[in-house]
């Protein structure tokens, strides 16, 4: 997480990077773990024709799938 990016404004993570914050997030909007690690599980943008690029997740996208799903 630390080393990811030099700027942190990247808005992409890697998957490992999600599913490492799952209890902090789940917590911070009072939600069950099962639940935020099964929509970053879903969430997950594989490589381009299954190797072009590395496993991502938007992180912008997620917290905008949160604040719609569990207002």
């Amino acid at each position: 997480l630390v080393t990811t990016s030099a700027s942190g404004l990247d808005p992409d993570i890697s998957p490992q990077a999600a599913f490492f914050q799952v209890k902090r997030i789940a917590r911070a909007r009072n939600l069950p773990e099962e639940t935020v690690r099964q929509l970053v599980d879903n969430m997950i943008e594989h490589p381009l024709m299954g190797w072009l690029g590395e496993p991502h997740l938007n992180v912008l996208e997620l917290n905008m799938t949160l604040d719609t799903l569990y207002r």
